[in-house]
């Protein structure tokens, strides 16, 4: 089943069946909280002011999706279909999720959350995490050339573990990359 061009308003899918393949959606102030998305396709679908934390996902597909003022708290995005998947996070609590061993370059963070998410062996080349909040986020065998982290806090990635070729920093942030280090910077 394909919904095209549909817009739900405060609905609280933990209660609806939610199936088939949804184009060009908007859902707003919706409740997806503990769902489960199994083989749900999103596609060009915009998330606004939603609650999707600790959605169970199950090869579901994001192609082309857009997350404004979401809170997607503990999502295991590593169990997305890979294929086409592409999305964008604009102010979106994202603390406890992963994306493990998930190619998606190009990703737009803007002022997320992102604290202990895991990007272990990540594709995240050219990616942008403009002023986001990456507390404690994991960053091991990831590919992060191209990324943009200028205006990044409180990260920790270390560049013998991961590809940081042309990656940007700022000098307000470069001690990210030497916190591993366990150096006192003045």
């Amino acid at each position: 089943m394909i919904t095209e061009d549909q817009h739900f308003n405060k609905i609280d899918f933990t209660t609806e069946l939610l199936s088939g393949e949804f184009q060009c959606c908007t859902f707003t102030d919706c409740h997806f909280e503990g769902l489960v998305f199994s083989q749900v396709t999103f596609m060009e679908c915009e998330f606004m002011n939603c609650n999707l934390s600790n959605v169970k996902i199950n090869v579901a597909s994001f192609k082309d999706s857009v997350f404004n003022h979401c809170k997607l708290i503990g999502v295991n995005f590593n169990d997305c279909s890979p294929f086409m998947l592409q999305f964008t996070f604009n102010d979106c609590d994202l603390t406890l999720a992963s994306f493990y061993q998930l190619g998606i370059k190009n990703t737009n963070f803007n002022r997320c959350k992102l604290h202990e998410v895991d990007f272990t062996e990540c594709e995240l080349t050219g990616s942008i995490f403009n002023e986001c909040d990456l507390t404690r986020a994991i960053f091991g065998q990831s590919n992060l050339e191209k990324a943009d982290f200028s205006t990044a806090v409180n990260f920790s990635i270390d560049p013998n573990n991961n590809r940081v070729k042309k990656a940007k920093f700022s000098s307000d942030n470069v001690h990210g990359l030497l916190t591993h280090l366990d150096i006192h910077i003045k």
